[in-house]
């Protein structure tokens, strides 16, 4: 039906998932490469399925079972993650994910762990009123900060920048030198709000799952520094994923 699209086996029509493949617990990365640098971590882990953007290992860390799966970019396939995992009974989805930092104090390879985010975005538009916050749920949010101080990580509690975009949207001119003149400021003025970092889905996540009743995170590894123009690539992803999965063994120990 086009009203609840499935695929023929009646798995969600994106994600082509069945419910015994999910657990309560989802760990969300944007690119689908990061997918199995996750699952590698996982006991017993297993490729599920591979659809567009979505690539899905299951497994288990501390006896938890766990999904991975990839969101792509942005706020409207993040949107399609959440609806259908939602649907086939997943509670909590933490986005694993990178980030370019807006504090000059914030070194590359270090990591933020968002407890909330600026709706910058379009899609949490299309659910609620602009003045709606976007928040994680606070146990998650303490569960990744104990898990990076335990593992000795250098990591950032506070609030994220959500765009549409990685480059005007983000401060960035792009092709042909064009930026809008209400973009010409937006690094200085969100790190003038003591905002951290900006980064492309957990807004939509955090809104909806606020929404939906599920229980949201998200932990980025700082790749890029637009107060210090510095580029890493790649670096502090696998701290972030340790600590996300550091971060799912803790929440089943605080039975969250």
């Amino acid at each position: 039906m086009a009203h609840q699209p499935t695929d023929k086996e009646g798995r969600p029509y994106h994600v082509r998932l069945s419910k015994a493949d999910v657990g309560r617990v989802a760990l969300l990365p944007g690119d689908p490469g990061r997918v199995p640098l996750i699952a590698q971590r996982l006991d017993g882990a297993r490729e599920l399925n591979a659809n567009r953007e979505y690539v899905a290992y299951g497994g288990k860390t501390g006896g938890e079972k766990v999904l991975v799966m990839s969101t792509g970019i942005g706020g409207p396939s993040t949107a399609i993650a959440v609806e259908e995992l939602a649907r086939l009974g997943v509670e909590v989805m933490i986005r694993v994910g990178t980030c370019g930092a807006i504090q000059p104090s914030l070194k590359l390879g270090s990591l933020v762990i968002a407890d909330s985010a600026v709706r910058m975005d379009g899609t949490s538009r299309q659910y609620v009123m602009e003045g709606y916050p976007a928040a994680a749920t606070p146990g998650v949010v303490l569960a990744l900060a104990e898990a990076a101080a335990s593992l000795g990580k250098d990591a950032a509690v506070g609030v994220a920048a959500s765009t549409d975009s990685f480059y005007v949207g983000q401060g960035r001119e792009g092709f042909g030198g064009y930026l809008p003149p209400d973009k010409a400021r937006i690094v200085e003025d969100l790190r003038a709000a003591k905002v951290l970092c900006f980064e492309m889905e957990a807004s939509t996540l955090f809104t909806l799952g606020r929404l939906f009743g599920l229980k949201t995170g998200a932990v980025f590894a700082v790749v890029a520094n637009r107060a210090t123009d510095e580029l890493g690539h790649g670096v502090g992803v696998d701290d972030a994923i340790e600590v996300a999965l550091a971060g799912v063994r803790g929440l089943k120990k605080r039975s969250i």
